[in-house]
C-alpha cells in the first residue's frame, strides 16, 4: 500500500494525539506528521485537557487505559468542552472489554494491532474529509434546466 506523504497531501489537520506509552506516541506521531498533519502530543488525560484548551483541533486521537485518566474520561471531557470534535480511542483490549463508538463516546474505535496503522490512516482520512453537502433537489433541478436553455 503506498502511504501518502506530505509532499502529495495538500491538507493538514491538528491532531491531538494522546498516550502514556512513550514509544506508541512517538510511532503514531511520525505516521501522521508524515502524511502532512500537525501534531501536538499529551501522555495523559490531564495534559491532553490543558493542551485541548489551549488550541483548536481537528481531530483527538486517544489510548483508552491510561494511568490517572481512561480514554472515556478524557472523551465525556472533551465533549463537554467541543461536541463536535472527531475522536478515535485506541485499545489493545477492544473485543475483551467490548470496546465500541456507543460505549466510549468515540466516533471510531480502533484495536491496536499489526494492521493499526493502515487502519489508523483510513480512519483519519474518513474523519477528516468534509461533509458532503447535498444541493436541494429544486436548484438542481433549476441548474439542469439553466443548462438546458443556454445549449
Amino acid at each position: 500500500m503506498s502511504v501518502p506523504t506530505a509532499a502529495n497531501r495538500t491538507d493538514s489537520a491538528r491532531i491531538l494525539l494522546v498516550d502514556d506509552n512513550r514509544g506508541g506516541l512517538a510511532a503514531r506521531r511520525a505516521v501522521l506528521e508524515e502524511l502532512g498533519h500537525r501534531i501536538t502530543t499529551a501522555t495523559g488525560g490531564e495534559e491532553a485537557l490543558e493542551q485541548f484548551s489551549k488550541a483548536e483541533f481537528d481531530l483527538v486521537i486517544t489510548d483508552y487505559r491510561m494511568g490517572k485518566m481512561t480514554g472515556v474520561e478524557l472523551i465525556t471531557k472533551l465533549r463537554g468542552m467541543e461536541p463536535a470534535v472527531p475522536i478515535i480511542v485506541l485499545s489493545g483490549f477492544v473485543g475483551a472489554l467490548g470496546l465500541t463508538e456507543s460505549t466510549t463516546g468515540a466516533d471510531l474505535v480502533l484495536a491496536k494491532s499489526a494492521n493499526e496503522v493502515t487502519h489508523l490512516i483510513r480512519a483519519v482520512s474518513r474523519l477528516l474529509r468534509p461533509k458532503a453537502t447535498k444541493k436541494p433537489v429544486t436548484s438542481q433541478k433549476l441548474s439542469t434546466k439553466a443548462k438546458q436553455k443556454t445549449s
